[in-house]
């Protein structure tokens, strides 16, 4: 069993040549190249500072952008993955990405930067993943000219499929973003891979809410997944569908991963703990949903790093795609898998926790769950997680609260006025 070594992002630092052009507050400073590694990162992480966006005057296709495509993917450890990471500027794909690049795994990301919330959080990911030379190309993965090239250049051995449309509240304005990334790209996505010499293993991301409905918990991975409380549900239902075909004709190995509530540094701004966090320092209300009968909504929240830890085992123990060229050779692993933390918390314990790490009471408004696709718990079996992949999650919603708080409090400028401190 393979598993990744112990992941922490706050730990990471960028090669020191590629820090000179760090931002700190605003400020562009130098690093010394001699400066410890682990000081000059926590010093980023502390004094709420953010990398600075550089635009590349790279063009797709010509030899710079090709050499940059070809340094990014080197392995620089013995038996490392060459691994084609897709919405590598998200939050989970960041934190993935950085992880295998950490080990010496080649690493080449694909994001489309789309606006579904702050471009701005996504490029300073962007130019922190730069800075370990992690590339990441701008484009949609319903490109398959692009797709085509990528494969084209790299003999990538893996994918981690993480592009998607998210949220279940927006689908309703929205619906058709999620048929164009859920579905639409997937499938683009696996003819690409179907089609080359050499077939890559394929790790995806899934979702905890295919669940949709079901009243069994906890939630296991037998347990039907037919009745979806939203369009997101049911396109993420469908890419397992999908991926289960593939894998059944084109000898594709394929693991899908059903992700609970993940949470943490650098997260998505628009999931409740990070809103309610930015609403809480600013004064403003926040609403707290509650089920029917005034029962309060759980979560099984989990923490990023026990997610990538989840997903670098899937990729360290995915069997090979069998097939060639599109032509099945024998039968292929197909693997679904819960990650999550196994121990569900109310939304009033989240935000009782926030009021803790940040020192400031929230203005509350409790409200029903209106029926927008919202499902009142979730609740993780990892047993065949934990049997198969050793994956076996350790930070609870405290400890991890906490440390996303620092990074937030840090990333938006929090603590570098006396009026705005806030000390944990």
């Amino acid at each position: 069993m393979h598993l990744a070594a112990l992941y922490n992002p706050l730990r990471l630092l960028p090669p020191f040549q590629q820090l000179k052009n760090a931002a700190i507050g605003g400020r562009i400073v130098s690093f010394n190249a001699r400066e410890d590694q682990e000081r000059s990162f926590q010093s980023f992480i502390t004094s709420g500072s953010r990398y600075l966006h550089h635009t590349s005057h790279t063009s797709i296709g010509d030899l710079h952008w090709e050499k940059q495509i070809r340094s990014s993917a080197q392995i620089r450890r013995q038996n490392g993955l060459t691994v084609l990471v897709t919405g590598a500027a998200g939050f989970v794909g960041t934190h993935v990405s950085l992880a295998l690049k950490k080990r010496g795994d080649g690493v080449v990301g694909i994001d489309n930067f789309n606006d579904y919330y702050d471009p701005s959080l996504k490029k300073s990911r962007r130019s922190m993943l730069e800075s370990y030379h992690i590339f990441i190309v701008k484009g949609d993965i319903n490109d398959q000219k692009l797709l085509a090239k990528l494969f084209e250049i790299v003999p990538f051995t893996h994918v981690m499929h993480l592009a998607a449309q998210a949220g279940v509240r927006y689908a309703m304005e929205n619906p058709n973003s999620y048929v164009h990334s859920n579905i639409a790209g997937l499938v683009t996505l696996l003819e690409q891979c179907k089609s080359a010499d050499r077939q890559p293993a394929i790790v995806w991301a899934s979702s905890s809410s295919v669940y949709g409905l079901n009243e069994k918990v906890p939630f296991s991975e037998s347990d039907q997944t037919d009745q979806p409380a939203s369009l997101y549900a049911a396109t993420k239902k469908a890419g397992e569908e999908i991926t289960h075909t593939y894998n059944h004709i084109y000898g594709l190995s394929i693991t899908g991963l059903r992700f609970f509530t993940v949470y943490g540094p650098w997260g998505r701004p628009d999931m409740a703990y990070f809103s309610f966090t930015k609403n809480i320092l600013q004064g403003k209300p926040i609403t707290v949903y509650r089920g029917k009968d005034r029962v309060d909504l759980a979560r099984d929240f989990t923490y990023i790093d026990d997610i990538v830890k989840g997903c670098v085992a899937s990729l360290d123990t995915a069997g090979k795609s069998t097939g060639s060229g599109g032509k099945k050779r024998g039968p292929a692993p197909y693997r679904i898998y819960n990650l999550g933390n196994t121990s569900p918390v109310t939304v009033p314990t989240l935000v009782s926790i926030l009021e803790k790490n940040l020192k400031k009471k929230a203005k509350k408004n409790m409200v029903e769950m209106p029926g927008n696709g919202d499902v009142p718990f979730t609740h993780a079996n990892i047993s065949l997680a934990q049997r198969e992949l050793g994956y076996k999650p350790s930070t609870d919603l405290s400890t991890g609260l906490r440390k996303f708080v620092k990074w937030y409090l840090t990333y938006y400028g929090y603590n570098q006025g006396k009026g705005n401190s806030v000390n944990l």
